[in-house]
């Protein structure tokens, strides 16, 4: 048996930001840099911490009467409009074991969350079978589930539904176009970028056999036996989805900050943030990812498997969260004509607000807990975000702005938002 090459101290550093440990650590830093007025964007007032709880239990009394909320993912979306369109899917498909199902939802997850980004006010999906219309993250959620189920990524006939590496390799700008309806009238933001991230997914999964095709041809679906294999007792960390994520997927995300040959993906700069190394200075969000880690518990839990641990991830740093601290008055811009400006997403301004979010996220869900009377076990924050914050901010935004257009603009490629 050889012996495995030491790693530098510079790529140890790199892969210690690759946790959601990390995320919340950092974020933490620039709330504590917030409190003590260090930051030069936002100011930050915890007293309205409260009213802004009053505001989510308001939402998940109106939304759950029952207070049975489900975990945030991409399983919701698939729900838009009461039509429970896995569930039908499920039932119809001719899956031989439960492993084969959750690939096949793997595949539908992966993919759909990758195409999650923010669609930009205009664009409109509407669904064949039912003649209703969606926006936002229902619609690109039903027109990638269509997709799917039509066999738009498959490359065998005979089983439309999986996601194969060759059909993503050479899905073209005009493909996804075509599948969510997008014309001059109907414009959807990021359209090539999102196809060029699904292309740089098709090339990560063919290359890497090994991970990807344990079971069958390559296919993102074959992260299941991976992240399976990290198993106790039929238990698995949530943190372990989230590991399995960025060590594998890491190449797909558009070349950024790399260091000791790790690409470091959703992790940007700011000054405040410490570090005794290397990685001074950057902070990490991994938001898609992250998001992608919650929408794989559920096919984990179909197949038969616990997922623990949960709350090891962190809540998701994207406009909804971050615009209901805004609109709620916990964060305020220092500057409010930058309300006006847009900004891109590895401005300063852009990293303190979804440092606050995710930072904020944590602090919330105790009060949020508390009025409505459960312990932190029994309502992770993958049910605050769901419930919850998510909802809040969006019902906050369409109340303050009647298009729910998020209080700041961000100027996104559709890899990030």
């Amino acid at each position: 048996m050889t012996d495995q090459p030491e790693l530098s101290s510079e790529t140890k550093a790199a892969r210690s930001l690759l946790t959601a440990a990390a995320v919340r650590e950092r974020s933490h830093q620039l709330l504590q840099a917030g409190l003590e007025g260090r930051l030069r964007h936002f100011t930050v007032d915890l007293d309205r911490l409260e009213a802004c709880a009053d505001e989510v239990v308001k939402t998940i009394r109106e939304a759950y009467p029952s207070l049975d909320i489900p975990f945030h993912a991409r399983w919701r979306h698939f729900s838009a409009g009461g039509h429970d369109r896995w569930d039908a899917v499920m039932h119809g498909a001719p899956w031989d074991t439960a492993a084969d199902m959750a690939r096949a939802a793997f595949d539908l997850a992966i993919v759909s969350v990758l195409l999650d980004a923010g669609a930009g006010a205009q664009w409109r999906y509407e669904e064949g079978r039912t003649g209703e219309t969606y926006i936002r993250s229902e619609g690109l959620a039903v027109a990638s589930f269509d997709m799917f189920v039509s066999g738009a990524f498959s490359s065998n006939p005979e089983n439309p539904f999986r996601v194969d590496a060759d059909v993503l390799m050479t899905l073209a700008p005009e493909d996804l176009a075509e599948g969510f309806q997008v014309s001059a009238n109907n414009p959807l933001v990021g359209l090539e970028g999102r196809a060029a991230l699904l292309n740089r997914l098709g090339r990560v999964v063919a290359t890497n056999p090994d991970i990807f095709g344990q079971v069958d041809d390559p296919r993102p679906g074959g992260l299941v036996d991976i992240i399976a294999a990290t198993a106790e007792d039929g238990n698995i960390k949530a943190t372990a989805i989230l590991d399995a994520l960025l060590t594998h997927l890491g190449p797909i995300w558009p070349g950024r900050i790399t260091l000791g040959g790790i690409d470091l993906g959703d992790t940007w700069r700011h000054p405040l943030v410490d570090a005794p190394d290397v990685t001074k200075g950057l902070i990490p969000f991994h938001k898609l990812s992250q998001w992608l880690s919650y929408s794989l518990i559920e096919p984990l839990e179909w197949a038969g498997f616990t997922v623990t641990d949960i709350d090891g991830l962190t809540g998701l740093p994207e406009y909804r969260n971050g615009g209901l601290f805004l609109d709620t008055g916990v964060i305020v811009l220092k500057d409010p004509a930058d309300a006006t400006r847009s900004h891109t997403v590895d401005s300063e301004l852009v990293v303190e607000w979804r440092a606050l979010t995710v930072a904020l996220l944590d602090r919330i869900a105790e009060p949020i807990r508390t009025k409505l009377g459960f312990a932190a076990e029994d309502f992770p924050l993958a049910k605050v975000l769901e419930g919850g914050t998510w909802a809040t901010g969006r019902r906050l935004a369409k109340e303050k702005r009647g298009d729910g257009q998020p209080p700041l603009n961000v100027i996104s490629d559709g890899t990030v938002f």
